[in-house]
């Protein structure tokens, strides 16, 4: 009598015993981006923008931005071989989360070679342990730093005052 219990038992708990239901990670809301955990702190390339979980803001604000063509016509007409930039961002800020994707989509709208663009991600003071980081004077996220022949021509902190492609447009022809 006591095999005729046990064994049905065993069974049931043997076969339910492995199923485990994993949470969602395609759904935003069950990551913290406010969590130390999930923060890129440093130099980062940009691909690691495309990995889980940043790719679940990543991906969907740089496939649904729309630029502006003729701005790109105008950024794909000038000389960008001298111009470097750094993109100093913050993977917990929502403001990063938005600019930086659409800055991404941009650079390749107009084939800019991600070789000459620095990416470096900081903590919720603005801070990155990075050589010469303080001489940047960071003060909000995202900052875009555009250099020509390594000389600051400008910036786009936060927030663009037109749209990122006409405020990068506007910076890198200022001093022409």
């Amino acid at each position: 009598m006591k095999n005729k219990v046990v064994k049905p038992i065993i069974f049931i708990l043997l076969s339910t015993g492995c199923i485990i239901t994993l949470p969602d990670v395609n759904a935003q809301e069950n990551i913290n981006f406010s969590s130390p955990e999930t923060w890129i702190i440093g130099y980062f390339s940009p691909q690691q923008l495309s990995a889980k979980p940043h790719s679940l803001w990543y991906a969907t604000e740089f496939d649904n931005y729309q630029y502006d063509e003729n701005v790109i016509g105008k950024l794909l007409n000038f000389d960008l071989n001298n111009v470097s930039i750094k993109v100093i961002m913050g993977t917990w800020c929502s403001d990063s989360h938005r600019e930086v994707p659409r800055f991404m989509k941009i650079l390749t709208a107009i084939n800019f070679p991600l070789d000459r663009v620095t990416f470096i991600g900081v903590d919720h003071n603005k801070f990155a342990p990075v050589d010469g980081y303080d001489t940047l004077r960071i003060e909000r996220v995202p900052t875009f730093i555009f250099y020509v022949k390594n000389v600051e021509t400008g910036r786009i902190i936060e927030n663009p005052r037109t749209s990122l492609e006409q405020d990068m447009l506007d910076v890198l022809t200022e001093k022409e």
